[in-house]
């Protein structure tokens, strides 16, 4: 199952087109992402068995699939050719989380206004919980996943950085700085969920290439650690950390710029394509 926000309606992506849950389903359910995600399996359940028709859609009228998470956790530095490349020396012991403010996400068609000059790309395989999980074991882990998504954690480096402490969480929750998309796609459509290839690319010049499987946290251990500290709820997500070839580890570096379009891509899921303009108040930084 493909669960996709059509203009703020949650959608089945079909083949042929999408189906309106809410108007399929007769109102059994609602329009609600969250209440969605909350009755995951009886929604799998009636997209396994519903003889709606999809419509033709226009695909730059997809949504971010997750509008507003109450709960959105970053995971730093869990790739090891991505913490090398940054010059950390020896790999985290425990997973390093920060947040993304629910108000920067966007959909998979999104365009996206930079700040300044600083502003970096990082495609990240992308969680979505569908059970509530508590101090889950990480045996568990994936029975609390209601699906995955492409996402790219775009961040100002600058804010990010700057100062005594740095502020993660600021600098990667510009408005836009979470696209994400195209959709939800649920977990028996993925053969070996663990096992993704994972890039993102500007026209032809490929700028990350990796595969999930070289994770140093897994979904599952992602699940259980955060679980033990606060309980993670249906529709909450989780950025599990992004691949080498970051713009700040490159040399020289290289930025994200105004007029580029961002590719995102992993394997069995799909693509978003990130539009990047100016903001009025574009700052060129050193």
């Amino acid at each position: 199952m493909r669960l996709a926000n059509l203009e703020n309606r949650p959608v089945l992506l079909e083949a042929g087109g999408a189906i309106d849950l809410a108007r399929a389903s007769d109102g059994a359910f609602s329009t609600d992402f969250l209440d969605v995600y909350s009755r995951w399996e009886e929604v799998r359940a009636f997209a396994a068995s519903t003889t709606a028709s999809p419509a033709p859609y226009d695909p730059a009228s997809l949504r971010s699939p997750v509008p507003l998470p109450r709960q959105a956790f970053g995971i730093g530095l869990n790739y090891k050719d991505h913490a090398e490349e940054t010059g950390v020396r020896v790999l985290p012991a425990e997973p390093l989380v920060f947040t993304k403010f629910p108000t920067c996400h966007t959909g998979p068609e999104a365009t996206v206004a930079l700040p300044s000059s600083r502003v970096d790309y990082e495609v990240e395989l992308v969680v979505v919980i569908g059970k509530r999980a508590e101090h889950a074991d990480e045996a568990d882990g994936w029975d609390h996943v209601a699906g995955l998504t492409v996402g790219n954690d775009l961040s100002e480096r600058t804010v990010q950085l700057a100062g005594p402490v740095p502020q993660f969480s600021l600098g990667k929750s510009y408005p836009g700085f979470g696209p994400m998309g195209p959709a939800v796609v649920s977990l028996d459509e993925i053969p070996d969920p663990g096992n993704l290839d994972i890039r993102c690319q500007i026209g032809d010049e490929v700028l990350q290439s990796g595969n999930t499987k070289n994770l140093i946290f897994s979904v599952p251990a992602l699940v259980s650690k955060l679980s033990q500290v606060c309980p993670l709820l249906p529709g909450d997500v989780i950025w599990t950390g992004t691949p080498a070839g970051v713009g700040m580890g490159r040399k020289p570096e290289r930025m994200l710029k105004p007029g580029e379009t961002l590719t995102s891509t992993i394997s069995l899921i799909g693509e978003i394509n990130t539009r990047l303009v100016a903001s009025p108040d574009y700052i060129e930084r050193a």
